[in-house]
C-alpha cells in the first residue's frame, strides 16, 4: 500500500474550470456538469424513487469511483435531502487516487453556489486526508462519506460494504486506461448484491463488455449534452455470502429495536454511542462514576500522538484513519478551550529515533510529517531544544472531557451515572446489566468499553489486556512558558498551556494498582522536561518547584500485547475453542462452521496511549458492525482489531 500522498495537479482554464495534469482532462463540462451527474448517475438509477422508499433507519449505500471535486456526491446528498425520510441514511463510498488539495477543493465547488447547503459542510472538515479509509460524518450523522485515498485497485479490495449503487466515474478510458479494467469491474461485482444499479457515462465497448462479464447485465440509453448515450446496469452476477473467514464474518443483523447499552463513558464509550446514535439507535451510557471521562480519558490535556511505521502496518492504517476522523471531530469543538491544532513535534533524541524518524520522513508525505533541523524545530516550538525531529503539523493536544461531552450530547443518547455494572445476563433476546441484585439497564445490544475492566465480564475475561498507570503533573504557566507554540515530545511530552497551565508527562508503571499521585512520579515528569529542553524548565521555574506540592493526576492506560484494540463482536470463548478446535492440529484449515457469537455483545478496549486517535474510529466501527454498514476502516485492519484473534491465536499454539 502507498503511503505517499499524491495532491491533484490542476490548471484552471479561462472559463474557471479545474483541469487535470495527471490525465490531461476537464473534470467537468463548464455549463453542464450538474446536469450531467443528474441525468447519467442520479436518473439512470432511479435515485430520487430509491431515497423516496427507504424507511427509517434504513441506509442506502453508493458507491463511486473517482471522487474528484464531489460533485456527484453533493448532487446525491441534495437530492437524498429532498426525497428521503428524516430517519434514513446515506453512506457514500467513493475512490480518489488524487485528492484536490484544500485551496483546489474550495475552488472548484465554489462553483456551484446553488450546493453551497452541502459543498461548505465537506470544506469545513477537509483537513487530514490522508492515504486510506478517510471517514466524514454530515447532517448530525445522517450522511456518512467514506474516501478511499489512493489507487482503486488498491484500495476497493479492501473494502467490506453492500453496495446499492455504483457511480462508475473517474476520467475517460481513453485518459485514464489503469483505471477501466476487468479487476476494478471484479470488485464492483464482489461489493454489489442481486439489484445493485450501475450508472456510467461511457459507452465504450470494452467497457461494456468487461462488465457484462463481471455480472452486470447493461444497456445504452440516451444521453445528454456532448454525451449522445450512456449506460446503465443492474447487477444480475452470483453474490458470495462467505467472502471472509467463519470466525470474522459479519454477525447476522439483528432485526429488533435499535435499543443499545454502553457500559463506560469515556472516549471508547461516548464515541461509540455517539456513532450508534447517529445511525438510530437509542443509547443507554451506563458510567460508574458522577461524571463522563473520569478515568483515563480525564487528563487536562491528551496529545494526538502519531507513533506510525514505515511499512504500512495495520496499526499504522488504523492510525492514519483514525486521526483523520477525530480531526474533523474536533472541529466542531472549541479551539483553544477543548483542543488547539498547534502540532506536535517528535525529538529526534538518540541516534536510533533519528534513523527511525528518516524512514517515517521517506515514507509519508510532508503535510502529515516531515525532519527538521534543530533550529527549525526551535523556530516552531517557541523554545531552545536539545535536537530537531519529526513535526506533525495537524497535530496538536485535546481536552478529553470535552470530546467526550460532546460525543454524548446526542438527543439519542441517556446518560446514567453512578450506575456500575458488575454483571451481564441474557434473558429473552435482552442482554440485562446488573449492578448486584439491581437490574440497572436492558437491550439486544451491548458494548463493553470500560478498559481492562471489560474483563470482569466473563465473556472477556480471556483478552488478554493490561493496565499500565500513568501520571501527568499539572504545571502553572508563566510569562516565558507561554512562548511555547508546539507540543514536543522524547519519553515524555509538554503541551503548550491550556488557560493557565502546561501538561506534563506521563509516567510508565506496570505494577502500581493505586491511583493516588506519588512524589516520585511527579519528580520523574519533571526529569522527563529537563530532557525535553531544559530552556523550557528554566522557564517554568521547575529547580524551585516542590514536588511535594505539585498537582497532577494517575489513571490506567489500557493496552494489548499487539498494541491494537480490541474492537468489535464477542463470541462465546468455549464454544468459539470447540469450534475450531480443527486449528490447533493445522492452522490452513478453514472448518465450514458459523461463528458462535454471542449475539449483540461487542467490545471497545485497548487503545493505550493513542485513544484520542483510535478510540473515535473505533466507535465508527463497532456501529458499522452493527448496523450492517460499510466498515470505516480496511477489512484487514478490522480483523487485526477483532476480539477472535486472541481465541485463534491460543488454538493455534495449542494452549
Amino acid at each position: 500500500m502507498s503511503t505517499l500522498l499524491q495532491h491533484a495537479q490542476i490548471d484552471w482554464d479561462d472559463q474557471g474550470r479545474p483541469h487535470s495534469r495527471q490525465y490531461d482532462d476537464v473534470y467537468f463540462a463548464v455549463n453542464e456538469g450538474i446536469e450531467e451527474t443528474k441525468h447519467v448517475f442520479l436518473g439512470q438509477t432511479r435515485l430520487a424513487e430509491r431515497f423516496t422508499a427507504l424507511p427509517p433507519h434504513a441506509c442506502l449505500v453508493i458507491g463511486e469511483t473517482g471522487f474528484g471535486t464531489g460533485m456527484n456526491f453533493f448532487c446525491a446528498w441534495q437530492l437524498f435531502d429532498a426525497h428521503a425520510h428524516a430517519d434514513a441514511r446515506l453512506h457514500f463510498v467513493s475512490v480518489e487516487k488524487y485528492p484536490l488539495g484544500y485551496d483546489d477543493m474550495a475552488k472548484a465547488v465554489r462553483l456551484w453556489p446553488e450546493l453551497a447547503a452541502y459543498t461548505e459542510p465537506l470544506l469545513a472538515q477537509y483537513v487530514a486526508v490522508h492515504p486510506g479509509f478517510q471517514q466524514f460524518t454530515f447532517a448530525n450523522g445522517r450522511v456518512t462519506l467514506t474516501l478511499l485515498i489512493g489507487d482503486a485497485l488498491e484500495q476497493l479490495p479492501q473494502l467490506d460494504a453492500p453496495i446499492d449503487v455504483w457511480f462508475l466515474d473517474g476520467f475517460a478510458p481513453a485518459k485514464n486506461p489503469d483505471m477501466w479494467t476487468p479487476e476494478l469491474f471484479a470488485q464492483l461485482a464482489r461489493l454489489s448484491h442481486s439489484g445493485t444499479v450501475l450508472g456510467t457515462f461511457t459507452t465504450t465497448g470494452w467497457v461494456r463488455r468487461s462488465l457484462v462479464e463481471a455480472g452486470f447485465a447493461m444497456k445504452k440509453v440516451p444521453g445528454i449534452g456532448k454525451k449522445w448515450e450512456v449506460m446503465s446496469g443492474m447487477y444480475t452476477g452470483p453474490t458470495s455470502s462467505h467472502q471472509y473467514l467463519p470466525w470474522y464474518d459479519r454477525p447476522r443483523g439483528d432485526q429488533g429495536p435499535r435499543q443499545a447499552l454502553v457500559i463506560g463513558a469515556g472516549l471508547a464509550g461516548s464515541c461509540t454511542a455517539a456513532s450508534l446514535a447517529r445511525r438510530g439507535w437509542q443509547v443507554t451510557v451506563l458510567e460508574r462514576h458522577d461524571a463522563p471521562a473520569c478515568e483515563a480519558s480525564g487528563n487536562p490535556q491528551g496529545v494526538l500522538y502519531l507513533k506510525l511505521s514505515a511499512h504500512g502496518t495495520a496499526l499504522s492504517q488504523m492510525i492514519l484513519s483514525g486521526f483523520g476522523y477525530t480531526r474533523r471531530q474536533l472541529q466542531q469543538l472549541q479551539r483553544g478551550q477543548d483542543w488547539d491544532d498547534c502540532g506536535v513535534l517528535q525529538l529526534a533524541f538518540d541516534s536510533k529515533e533519528a534513523e527511525r524518524q528518516g524512514k517515517l520522513a521517506a515514507a509519508f508525505d510532508s503535510g502529515l510529517l516531515r525532519a527538521l533541523g534543530r533550529e527549525e524545530a526551535e523556530a516552531i516550538a517557541g523554545i531552545a531544544l536539545p535536537a530537531g525531529g519529526l513535526f506533525y503539523p495537524e497535530g496538536g493536544w485535546v481536552h478529553p472531557p470535552a470530546l467526550c461531552q460532546a460525543q454524548l450530547k446526542h438527543p439519542n443518547i441517556r446518560l446514567l451515572a453512578h450506575q456500575e455494572v458488575l454483571e451481564l445476563r441474557k434473558a429473552d433476546g435482552l442482554w440485562q446489566a446488573w449492578g448486584g441484585e439491581r437490574l440497572l439497564a436492558s437491550a439486544p445490544l451491548v458494548v463493553l468499553a470500560g478498559a481492562a475492566d471489560v474483563k470482569r465480564f466473563e465473556a472477556c475475561a480471556q483478552l488478554p489486556l493490561k493496565r499500565i498507570r500513568g501520571q501527568i503533573t499539572r504545571l502553572p504557566a508563566t510569562e516565558g512558558s507561554r512562548a511555547l507554540g508546539t507540543v514536543v515530545c522524547a519519553e515524555g511530552y509538554v503541551a503548550p498551556p491550556r488557560g493557565d497551565e502546561h501538561t506534563l508527562g506521563a509516567s510508565f508503571d506496570f505494577h502500581s494498582d493505586d491511583l493516588a499521585p506519588t512524589v516520585a512520579e511527579h519528580q520523574g515528569n519533571l526529569a522527563l522536561l529537563d530532557e525535553i529542553s531544559t530552556d523550557l524548565a528554566q522557564r517554568l521555574g521547575a529547580a524551585a518547584l516542590d514536588p511535594e506540592q505539585l498537582q497532577g493526576r494517575a489513571a490506567f492506560r489500557c493496552t494489548s500485547p499487539d498494541y491494537l484494540p480490541i474492537v468489535g463482536p464477542v463470541a462465546d470463548p468455549a464454544a468459539f475453542a470447540e469450534a475450531y478446535a480443527a486449528l490447533g492440529k493445522d492452522a490452513r484449515q478453514v472448518p465450514d462452521v458459523p461463528c458462535p457469537w454471542l449475539a449483540g455483545l461487542y467490545v471497545n478496549s485497548g487503545h493505550g496511549s493513542r485513544g484520542l486517535i483510535t478510540a473515535p474510529i473505533a466507535g465508527e466501527l463497532i456501529a458499522a458492525w452493527a448496523s450492517g454498514e460499510p466498515l470505516p476502516l480496511p477489512r484487514a485492519v478490522a480483523e487485526a482489531c477483532h476480539p477472535n484473534r486472541f481465541g485463534l491465536r491460543r488454538l493455534i499454539r495449542g494452549k
